[in-house]
């Protein structure tokens, strides 16, 4: 695996720590797998990768099984200890190589340059930087190398953004371990100089209520390579 000492930052080994909420998501997303058709949208979102890939904010592992077998290995990168311990039992049922280690998305503990592909899926919420983290991300790929990403984010009218804005604003982020609603991936990426591929809206789930964290976003975009 290709781990680095140092870099943009030390990490403390856990940079997060939410085990209530941790355990609480482990139940629900696992539920969400079928009643919510995230198993699907899962394969969807990692379709076609191949070579080495890393998973920033990898959860409770569930995205592992839906690696395909072209992909030769993942590191996948997950701060909360409760979440981390799930994700390395997941690792071990996975049928491509999974390594799962501790770190931040603000300061990943990997090398430059050293990863065909990346994967975000339901992180960017939740981080501390965003710029920062799209700025590792651009670190660690190689140029061309291409990010995965399937996000929840602002969406719906005039009162479904003022309710997203107000629930950051007060407890949501406490209680729902620093998730934010009102976050707009699409253009974090942009702004952070990826090129922007193949994308769609969602909502989640497609067929139920629609709420806060309904507004989601699946897509493709890629590093620009070199500048100058």
């Amino acid at each position: 695996m290709a781990l680095r000492s140092g870099g943009s930052g030390r990490v403390a080994r856990d940079a997060v720590h939410h085990p209530l909420f941790a355990r609480y998501y482990a139940r629900v997303s696992v539920a969400a797998e079928s009643r919510m058709g995230m198993a699907e949208v899962r394969r969807e979102l990692l379709a076609g990768l191949s070579g080495r890939v890393i998973e920033v904010g990898a959860g409770n592992g569930l995205n592992f099984a839906h690696y395909p077998g072209a992909v030769s290995e993942v590191v996948a990168i997950e701060p909360e200890r409760v979440l981390r311990k799930l994700a390395v039992e997941a690792a071990l049922r996975a049928e491509v190589p999974v390594d799962v280690a501790p770190g931040a998305a603000e300061a990943l503990p990997v090398k430059s340059d050293a990863f065909d592909a990346a994967v975000v899926s339901l992180v960017l919420c939740s981080v501390r930087d965003v710029p920062r983290a799209l700025a590792e991300v651009r670190r660690v790929l190689r140029p061309g190398g291409v990010v995965r990403f399937f996000e929840h984010g602002v969406g719906g009218g005039r009162a479904m953004t003022f309710t997203q804005r107000a629930l950051d604003r007060t407890l949501w982020p406490r209680l729902n371990g620093g998730c934010h609603l009102s976050r707009d991936p699409v253009g974090a990426l942009r702004e952070a100089g990826f090129e922007l591929g193949p994308y769609r809206r969602l909502t989640m789930p497609e067929n139920g209520p629609t709420l806060p964290t309904s507004y989601c976003v699946l897509g493709t975009a890629r590093h620009p390579g070199r500048e100058g």
